[in-house]
């Protein structure tokens, strides 16, 4: 029994040295970003069932006890708010990607920043993983994406953007009109802006006149179009038509159909019917218009926004996607290595990583992501100091049984002299 004694109490003083150990760093990263705290676990080592004169006695007693496993808490982190859109937490499941050199290591921590070269990274350099949109060449936007589709899991890459980009101008082919011309005799002006094919923008004006010459039912017009330079000092061209509407000036026909516009023919859309110049009896209304065509940008910078999309933003107003982060899941979270604080990677017990697959069969998050925001340690502070406070009297009571059994066995021994 003294033997045993001291088997139970160096075990457990091993045991509770470890759960100490474990909860000591818990509480040290009680601040760090993305930190998951770890529980030790225990359990038994072989037990002795005890003599009892009951027939249906299971009265056993222990030799001691061992740490079996150290599990993660996989509870979430509460969020905290950030003056940063590079700044995410993971809302629900998931673990952004992250690569320097070698296999890829796995984290809560979304602590990210655009570096020199613009390429998305930690605070230590490790490369963020995710989609490239594809649609850069030679530093120029090739498309407008308003979403990146995620590739496989296996196939994301690091997050690399040029320092220089360009979004391409892209000359208006239409113009379409809408005005109230009204029943009197005064001229109206209908004016749109029209990008050419350098990029510039220039001006395309409609100028209403009443004809002379009215055939009823209905009213005739007269229409002269103008392409000039923002600046009006460069005329490009200017055609001449004639529009007729019907009784209740609803329009039937127009003879104006396209322009130049230095190089670049921009159709010109009057509508039909009531949808687009009309001759009412109603409060006459200033003109407007829809028009396609972009002037080219330069690149303002990038953002990422709440649905992991990396967003350009450029100095003609436009945006567009060019990538997206990744959200990696696991069959077993708990599988995972430990490679630092806030870093992890798969292993044979935690499986491949993989992604959520949405009702189409594609694969998505299967999170949200939130910006602005970062998650917190979800390690509690009143409860590790509670956890170490326990720990550390078995430790006591642990170091208080080996020393009883010493003193036994050093009896035991003078009382055999």
């Amino acid at each position: 029994m003294m033997t045993q004694a001291f088997y139970t109490g160096i075990s457990s003083l091993q045991s509770n040295q470890t759960a100490i150990d474990v909860i000591s760093d818990n509480l040290a990263n009680v601040s760090t970003n993305g930190f998951r705290g770890y529980s030790a676990e225990f359990s038994s080592l072989f037990e002795n069932a005890l003599n009892s004169t009951s027939a249906n006695s299971n009265d056993q007693v222990g030799v001691g006890t061992r740490i079996s496993a150290t599990t993660m808490n996989m509870q979430n982190g509460s969020a905290i708010l950030t003056e940063r859109n590079t700044d995410l937490a993971i809302s629900g499941d998931g673990w952004f990607g992250v690569q320097s050199s070698g296999t890829p290591l796995y984290t809560r921590d979304g602590s990210f920043s655009f570096d020199a070269n613009d390429n998305l990274v930690t605070g230590d350099g490790f490369h963020v993983l995710g989609t490239m949109g594809g649609n850069i060449s030679n530093n120029t936007l090739t498309k407008t994406l308003g979403e990146v589709p995620l590739n496989s899991a296996a196939s994301q890459e690091k997050l690399q953007f040029p320092k220089y980009l360009t979004y391409p101008a892209q000359p208006t082919t239409n113009a379409k009109f809408f005005a109230n011309l009204g029943l009197g005799t005064d001229m109206i002006p209908v004016g749109a802006g029209i990008v050419d094919s350098k990029g510039n923008k220039n001006n395309l004006q409609l100028e209403f006149t009443k004809s002379a010459t009215q055939t009823p039912p209905g009213s005739q017009w007269d229409v002269v179009a103008t392409t000039k330079s923002s600046d009006g000092l460069t005329t490009f061209d200017t055609k001449k038509g004639s529009v007729s509407f019907g009784e209740t000036g609803d329009l039937l026909s127009t003879t104006l159909t396209t322009i130049d516009n230095n190089g670049t023919n921009v159709a010109i859309d009057l509508g039909s019917g009531y949808g687009g110049v009309v001759t009412t009896n109603g409060i006459y209304k200033s003109g407007s218009s829809i028009v396609d065509g972009t002037v080219g940008g330069d690149l303002e910078g990038y953002s990422i926004n709440k649905n992991g999309e990396v967003l350009a933003a450029f100095t003609n107003g436009l945006q567009s996607s060019v990538g997206k982060i990744a959200v990696y899941h696991f069959q077993n979270d708990q599988g995972l290595d430990r490679v630092s604080g806030t870093r992890f990677s798969e292993s044979s017990n935690s499986g491949k990583a993989i992604f959520f697959k949405d009702a189409n069969g594609k694969d998505t998050l299967g999170a949200n992501i939130m910006n602005f925001k970062l998650e917190g340690s979800n390690v509690q502070m009143s409860t590790g100091l509670t956890d170490l406070i326990i720990h550390q009297k078995a430790y006591d009571a642990s170091s208080k049984c080996v020393t009883t059994a010493d003193q036994m066995i050093q009896k035991a021994l003078s009382m055999h002299k």
